[in-house]
């Protein structure tokens, strides 16, 4: 299961091997514990990659085999990579856009993802510095 953390700033991408079930079940558990309010919608998440990354052929290709209905890779610029996702956003019901985004795939596309993600985000940090 991917999961896609978007806070006020930014977003945080984490992979988990939890089942998405179990992960939104035990999410409704706690809302009901702490009575606090929960909204499930089904949605849909974009971010960007950098077109020159290496792996980004394998994730194409594997996007394509395992998972074309619910991920959409599309180049939207000469340097970057569109990314959208379909799934589910979990959040308190609010208009902000504090909340949680989740979807499975396969796991070699999941891996592929994240793996990605995380490369990326090291270059960014790297540029920034």
């Amino acid at each position: 299961m991917l999961k896609l953390i978007y806070t006020e700033n930014s977003f945080y991408l984490e992979c988990s091997t939890m089942s998405l079930e179990e992960w939104v079940g035990q999410r409704v558990i706690l809302a009901l514990r702490l009575s606090q309010n929960l909204c499930v919608a089904p949605s849909t998440a974009s971010f960007l990659l950098p077109v020159d990354l290496p792996g980004i052929e394998a994730l194409k290709a594997e996007a394509k085999r395992a998972d074309s209905e619910i991920i959409d890779l599309s180049v939207c610029d000469p340097e970057y990579l569109e990314v959208t996702l379909r799934g589910s956003w979990l959040s308190d019901g609010a208009e902000d856009a504090d909340g949680v985004f989740v979807t499975m795939m396969s796991d070699r596309t999941e891996f592929f993802l994240h793996k990605l993600w995380q490369a990326a985000q090291a270059c960014a940090s790297v540029i920034s510095e």
